[in-house]
């Protein structure tokens, strides 16, 4: 620890004597100073025991001593020594209850103590403290190092949480929390959830403090990662503010987590050379390459139901080539793949990601939190959606985000599964959606497909002749068109519809198919007309 006033006055070769402010010797000293000015306060940083002899003081005004004391006290003097037998034989009365009455130490210097021995001290002190500091700096980072190489960044936080004597907790790049040492932190840390993402707004290094509120502990906010955007963030609690030794255990820290979180380019380059040719071997039937092409790595996806995400920007692929494919993919697919990885890693579940072109595809157990996480983001991203056309603020690039996803497969199926993902994926764009399921096709109903620019002109040119005959007066063979299949061509239920005659219908009925050169018993030409007639009426 850094020397006190108590400790200089325990040092034997200085024989120093406490003459007021007793029981404040335990405040550290920062250095000690020697000023004969009437005031020295303008060179005052505070922290310092000032050293004076009296030579332009007087001493033994009482007023003038409470001015003087009072103005040493507000530049954060820790105390006075007084050298007595130089100009005073000891200290005057004047000046020991002007540093009563302020609470500020005085020390009286024998004559036989020179203020050097006083520096010397107070110096040595400071070094030796220093010393220890570096000493246990180093010592805190092997401690670090080794239980971050025998148990990862938990280690790394137990062992920090020991060496600050408080708490530490380790975040994703959602803000959540990873980890926490001791456990009971856990609860803690999540309350600094917001405090944590305005961090990670902050460019990379980055650091805040978040005050002692409601006499809690006072706590540190370090991001984590070499980007410019944080990976991860770092959180240490203490009672007090850090101390030398402290300080060098937690930058310690910084250092080891990063390197624990932010893998290298090359590796994440490699793993995903992996992760892509282990997607194109399920697509193309070979599970058993993929599995031993995977190993431990992807494995144990393969050995469960996964489903599969394919994501894509809504943007046209002109657009989207315009930009250039060297674009940054975080606009919007890294939000995305952030959000799935994490919700995985959180999870402890197994997920690939894999960049595809202008797509990003994902294999993700079933019902797992990966899963669960990218519905979640869908559906912040459909209320973000219905905000702007509300007229509030707009969404940024994520906005442009839709999303397939496959029901639950295995490896065998993967080609199916990606191509149930492209289906529900056309859909969610036709639909405006951000997210749809492959179940949601098969529990809805076709109806909503018939609103694809593609249907409406096959449908307007198919029942074009009838609606021109019917514009000339001579009938109303679209309505009766309806009215028949509507009743699965039962004459007297569609006649009475019509508040017709039945042989007025089977009339009306030859028309039809005189005008369309097709036939009704047809059922193909039947289906046809009837998909015709819904995608004309739901313009």
């Amino acid at each position: 620890m850094p020397p006190t006033l108590a400790s200089l006055v325990h040092h034997s070769a200085l024989k120093l004597t406490v003459r007021a402010g007793e029981d404040r010797l335990e405040v550290p000293v920062r250095w000690a100073h020697v000023s004969e000015l009437a005031d020295p306060v303008p060179y005052m940083e505070g922290g310092e025991l000032l050293l004076i002899t009296a030579l332009k003081l007087d001493a033994a005004d009482p007023e003038s001593m409470r001015r003087y004391v009072k103005r040493l006290v507000g530049a954060g003097v820790v105390g006075l020594g007084f050298a007595v037998g130089v100009n005073y034989e000891e200290i005057p009365e004047a000046l020991v209850d002007a540093a009563r009455d302020e609470g500020l130490p005085l020390l009286e210097v024998p004559r036989r103590t020179p203020f050097l021995a006083i520096s010397k001290a107070v110096s040595a002190a400071i070094a030796a403290d220093q010393y220890r500091a570096v000493t246990a700096g180093f010592a805190a980072q092997r401690e670090l190092t080794k239980q971050a190489l025998t148990h990862g960044p938990e280690g790394a936080l137990s062992a920090l949480a020991a060496q600050v004597d408080g708490w530490a907790a380790l975040y994703d790049a959602s803000g959540a929390v990873v980890a926490a040492a001791p456990e009971w932190a856990l609860r803690r840390a999540a309350r600094l959830t917001a405090d944590v993402e305005r961090l990670r707004e902050r460019q990379a290094p980055a650091s805040s403090v978040v005050g002692p509120p409601d006499n809690e502990d006072r706590v540190e906010l370090h991001s984590l990662g070499t980007g410019r955007r944080p990976r991860a963030a770092l959180a240490v609690g203490t009672a007090a503010a850090l101390g030398t030794a402290e300080r060098y255990a937690v930058h310690s820290a910084i250092a080891l987590l990063t390197l624990t979180t932010e893998r290298s380019r090359s590796l994440r380059a490699a793993e995903g050379r992996i992760g892509a040719a282990v997607l194109r071997m399920l697509l193309a039937g070979e599970p058993d390459h993929a599995r031993a092409v995977a190993g431990h790595l992807y494995g144990g996806l393969l050995d469960a139901p996964f489903r599969m995400i394919v994501a894509e920007s809504a943007s046209s692929a002109a657009a989207r080539a315009a930009a250039g494919a060297g674009g940054d993919r975080g606009d919007p697919f890294a939000a995305l793949a952030e959000v799935v990885e994490s919700a995985a890693a959180r999870a402890g579940e197994p997920v690939l990601v894999v960049p595809e072109g202008e797509r990003l595809i994902a294999l993700a157990v079933d019902g797992g939190a990966a899963v669960a996480a990218c519905g979640e983001y869908a559906a912040g991203l459909e209320a973000a959606r219905a905000g702007a056309a509300e007229g509030r603020e707009q969404t940024g690039d994520e906005d442009e985000l839709v999303v397939g996803l496959s029901a639950p497969v295995g490896p065998i199926a993967a080609a199916a599964a990606y191509k149930q993902a492209e289906q529900a994926l056309s859909v969610a764009r036709r639909r405006g959606r951000v997210c749809v399921g492959h179940e949601q096709l098969a529990a809805g109903s076709v109806l909503p497909l018939l609103a694809d620019d593609a249907v409406k002109a096959f449908a307007d040119g198919l029942l074009r002749p009838l609606y021109e005959h019917d514009a000339t007066g001579r009938g109303d063979l679209v309505a009766s068109l309806r009215a028949w299949l509507s009743r699965h061509g039962q004459w007297d239920a569609a006649a009475a519809d019509l508040g017709v005659h039945r042989h007025t219908l089977r009339y009306r009925m030859r028309r039809v198919e005189e005008i369309l050169g097709r036939s009704l018993d047809d059922p193909d030409v039947r289906m046809e007309l009837w998909l015709a007639l819904k995608a004309t009426t739901s313009e």
